[in-house]
């Protein structure tokens, strides 16, 4: 059973940061692509950011040069330090991570529960 956690979401005033970190736990073999989506009211899932495990990175247009996605591949955590946050970045988000659980090279997508991010204007 593998499990992902997220952290360090809450409220903040525009132009204030937050990290969040997400912690893949469970019966883990290798971890591929770790990363943030967020859904706000009445929208679909979109993505935020992605890292490769070899540091590989991709982000949305929409958070390029505020956000910044890395990751400790020694504590299979992924982190998201979220600089400038504008109202519009309001949302929950999601850490995700494609991954083996056994040595076959079979990959599976987990998801975390959720953490909410609230900016005020």
């Amino acid at each position: 059973q593998v499990q992902l956690v997220e952290s360090g979401g809450g409220l903040v005033q525009a132009g204030g940061s937050l990290r969040l970190s997400c912690v893949a736990s469970g019966s883990i073999f290798g971890v591929d692509v770790m990363g943030w989506y967020r859904q706000a009211p009445g929208n679909q899932r979109d993505l935020v950011a992605t890292i490769s495990s070899g540091d590989t990175t991709n982000y949305a247009d929409s958070v390029k040069g505020r956000f910044t996605v890395s990751r400790d591949n020694a504590k299979n955590t992924v982190y998201l330090q979220m600089n400038s946050l504008e109202p519009e970045d309001t949302a929950v988000y999601y850490c995700n991570a494609v991954l083996r659980t056994d040595l076959s090279s079979r990959k599976y997508q987990y998801w975390g529960q959720g953490t909410q991010v609230t900016v005020s204007s």
